[in-house]
């Protein structure tokens, strides 16, 4: 720990908070999901995926990297869509187990698919020309890309709030995760709920892949381990908890980075050490699940 000054310590710490932000739109959008359809999306982790090869695909034909922020969200909501109503819907009423395995199978699917057409090696990605340069943060320079990545995901966070708080839909959704049985007997569709919450789940899931492109390149295998990094954010928040999912998000980012600089060899284990302490104190996670927004 000999040389480390305050002001390396406070761009790991914002380095933290970027990555921190990916976890957030990865276990925000799971959590979406499960709050609303008490389906455990073992498939998040390849629809993440597949916004970063959907980002790259479009980019190939259109290096617009503005547009693909744009459009990249919702060819992998469309993806969800279908997934959703086709494969998902059917086995609602069957148990948590069956959407379950049917979405770890899925993304076995998408993996292999993904493998066929752009082969198994992985693909560099640049980042944007516009946000390639450092910006002084009064602490120190830090890369601008990383500080987009913070921002869209404070913008992507409002949006949902004001959506989910603000609206009669959100409303909706905010019954539906508490009594959907309530929600059919006042006349609401509840399929065209259950099929625009995991579209939009799916599309948060693919805004962070495109956005993690340009940090760490993109492979066929990138979905499985933030999968399981989700899960963690997930379940140090509270199932189903978007609050939790926020916070713990943040958490884990900041710890994970901060492990990096102070203990390297502790920096993979970190964040279960912190799941285990939190469970152990409060086995629900930090905001339970008493409602979708909790």
């Amino acid at each position: 720990m000999d040389g480390i000054t305050f002001q390396l310590f406070a761009v790991q710490l914002f380095t933290g908070l970027a990555l921190g932000a990916i976890y957030v739109l990865l276990a925000v959008g799971l959590s979406l999901i499960f709050g609303m359809l008490t389906v455990v999306n073992f498939a998040h982790g390849a629809f993440f995926m597949v916004g970063a090869y959907a980002g790259y695909t479009v980019f190939q034909y259109i290096p617009n990297f503005w547009l693909c922020l744009v459009v990249v969200p919702v060819i992998v909501s469309l993806i969800g869509i279908v997934a959703e109503r086709f494969l998902i819907r059917p086995l609602y009423g069957r148990g948590i187990d069956y959407p379950l395995l049917l979405t770890f199978g899925l993304a076995y699917v998408m993996v292999e698919l993904v493998r066929i057409t752009f082969g198994k090696q992985g693909l560099p990605v640049d980042t944007p020309e516009l946000l390639q340069n450092s910006v002084d943060i009064v602490i120190g320079q830090f890369p601008a890309y990383r500080l987009f990545v913070i921002g869209v995901t404070a913008l992507v966070l409002a949006g949902l709030w004001l959506f989910i708080e603000k609206t009669s839909f959100g409303l909706i959704i905010r019954a539906g995760a508490r009594d959907p049985q309530i929600v059919r007997i006042l006349g609401v569709d509840v399929g065209k709920v259950w099929l625009i919450v995991f579209g939009l789940g799916t599309a948060i899931a693919g805004l962070a892949g495109f956005l993690s492109a340009p940090m760490q390149g993109i492979t066929p295998e990138m979905g499985g381990s933030v999968l399981i990094i989700a899960f963690v954010v997930t379940v140090v928040g509270g199932m189903g908890s978007l609050v939790g999912a926020v916070i713990a998000g943040l958490l884990i980012g900041v710890v994970e980075s901060l492990s990096v600089l102070l203990f390297p060899e502790a920096a993979k284990v970190s964040m279960f050490v912190i799941m285990a302490i939190i469970l152990l104190v409060r086995p629900q996670g930090l905001f339970g699940r008493a409602g979708l927004m909790s």
